[in-house]
């Protein structure tokens, strides 16, 4: 007599909710007018923010960018009252958002985060666009591919707003960074120049053009390049082509 077959069921484990990667290499920008800060944070992890950023309205630097967690300072940024372009460190590096255009957010920096040798910076370029609800910020690099997306919301008082990290450098704590003091300091340098009539006569009496790419003085020379506003070409830059 054939013996019955026992019927057996594995049991499975159920696996694990899998993370979004996108929510790892995005991180928001939220801002608290009772200790008038800014916290940036992951949007996996809201609660632990990476960095604070503090403002000082009347004396430079105008950002500062510390660490959560250490109270190190990471970066600043600093605005000029008459020139368009703005200046910035990080770990130590200063460096200058210089603008390739008079009347459009066309800026330039160069990078240590993406260098190949601590000696010789790259090239990176910010364009723009904007609609109804948010104000976007993308960096480019030499070959003109986003390295970066900084979403700034419009109507929003405190949800100041997304940087979101592309290629693959995204997870990079250097390029991280790098971009959020650059890329705060540019918004906060557009803001006031939307809003200063002694920027509007510094953008008809700039001279806008990129930054001549250096080596080991390049820090050097870009001061004295920002000093100036010149002189450059008028590099076109991008008009939306790269943009994801």
């Amino acid at each position: 007599m054939d013996r019955p077959i026992e019927s057996t069921s594995a049991q499975v484990e159920p696996s694990p909710p899998q993370q979004d990667p996108a929510k790892n290499t995005t991180l928001q920008v939220d801002f608290t007018w009772r200790k008038w800060k800014a916290y940036v944070s992951t949007l996996s992890s809201p609660a632990d923010p990476l960095y604070i950023v503090h403002y000082q309205a009347w004396k430079s630097p105008h950002i500062i960018v510390k660490s959560a967690t250490s109270d190190v300072t990471i970066g600043s940024g600093t605005l000029q009252a008459v020139s368009i372009n703005a200046k910035f460190q990080v770990q130590g590096r200063k460096g200058t958002l210089k603008a390739l255009k008079r009347w459009k957010t066309a800026y330039t920096h160069l990078s240590y985060a993406l260098a190949d040798s601590p000696d010789s910076p790259v090239v990176m370029t910010w364009a723009s666009s904007s609609g109804f609800k948010t104000w976007d910020f993308v960096c480019l690099d030499e070959q003109q591919m986003p390295v970066a997306k900084f979403s700034a919301n419009w109507w929003s008082l405190r949800k100041i707003g997304n940087i979101e990290f592309l290629g693959p450098k995204a997870t990079s704590t250097a390029l991280r960074e790098e971009i959020v003091v650059t890329g705060l300091t540019l918004l906060y340098c557009m803001l006031l120049r939307t809003n200063s009539l002694l920027s509007f006569f510094g953008a008809i009496f700039a001279r806008p053009g990129p930054i001549k790419k250096g080596t080991a003085g390049a820090t050097q020379q870009e001061t004295r390049q920002a000093s100036d506003d010149g002189p450059g070409s008028r590099q076109e830059i991008l008009d939306g082509k790269a943009l994801p």
